[in-house]
């Protein structure tokens, strides 16, 4: 048995291309691209001036434009001017109109200037006056509320103070006698001996609140006695003030 030929015939790709011939193309060549047709030298310069002259055509509509406006501009200003001249002249002859009568009734009307004026600033003064003084009560009445206030917020807060203390001493006491309790569990207080220990507490709490009491009274007083001097001082500088704008 022999080997089966398994050869195959070499097939030149070029020369099968040869023989097909040209092949129909789609689209435009190369050459066709080359070949295309190009404006001359010529033609691109008037291309170029053509450019030009469409950019001075945009330069005198800007120029035209402006002139126009510069021309409406002027017109307002004349119309402006003109206006204030005769509003100007109107006033001058107004003037002198005034100063014609003024000059007929200047005899006549000096003396009843001359009272008006002085019944003007005798009048002035007394609202000066009028308004001197509402200021100084003001000032005064503002000064005394703001001293009624503190005095009410440091009230409050002593008593604030006051109810502190007095539960804290509660709890001291009461602490004083359970660790003595503890300390001493033979000696156990009887029902009468509980009685004395509950009196003896409320003595003790009482004179503290009379203590309390005492020293809030002498504060008191000390406060009481800087306000009667404030206000001493108070009335002695408006004393001293309205004596010089009496006469």
């Amino acid at each position: 048995m022999g080997k089966r030929d398994n050869r195959v015939a070499y097939m030149n790709p070029i020369a099968m291309a040869r023989s097909r011939g040209p092949v129909q193309s789609s689209g435009p060549t190369i050459q066709d691209y080359l070949n295309r047709p190009r404006p001359t030298w010529e033609e691109v310069k008037e291309q170029l001036e053509k450019k030009k002259k469409g950019s001075k055509a945009l330069a005198e509509f800007e120029e035209k434009m402006n002139e126009n406006w510069k021309k409406e501009l002027e017109k307002h200003r004349e119309k402006l001017l003109s206006g204030n001249e005769s509003s100007s002249k109107k006033r001058q002859r107004k003037k002198k109109e005034k100063k014609k009568s003024g000059r007929y009734s200047s005899s006549s009307s000096s003396s009843s200037d001359s009272s008006s004026s002085s019944s003007d600033s005798e009048d002035e003064d007394k609202k000066q006056g009028k308004r001197k003084k509402k200021k100084k009560n003001r000032s005064h009445k503002s000064s005394e509320s703001s001293m009624s206030e503190t005095e009410s917020d440091s009230k409050d807060s002593l008593k604030k103070k006051k109810k502190s203390k007095d539960a804290s001493e509660k709890e001291k006491d009461i602490k004083g006698l359970s660790k003595k309790r503890k300390m001493y569990p033979e000696d156990k207080p009887s029902s009468s001996e509980s009685l004395s220990e509950s009196d003896y507490i409320e003595e003790v709490r009482a004179k503290k609140k009379k203590s309390s009491e005492d020293r809030e009274k002498a504060s008191e007083k000390t406060k009481k006695k800087k306000k009667h001097k404030k206000h001493s001082k108070k009335k002695k500088k408006k004393a001293a003030g309205s004596s010089p704008d009496s006469p």
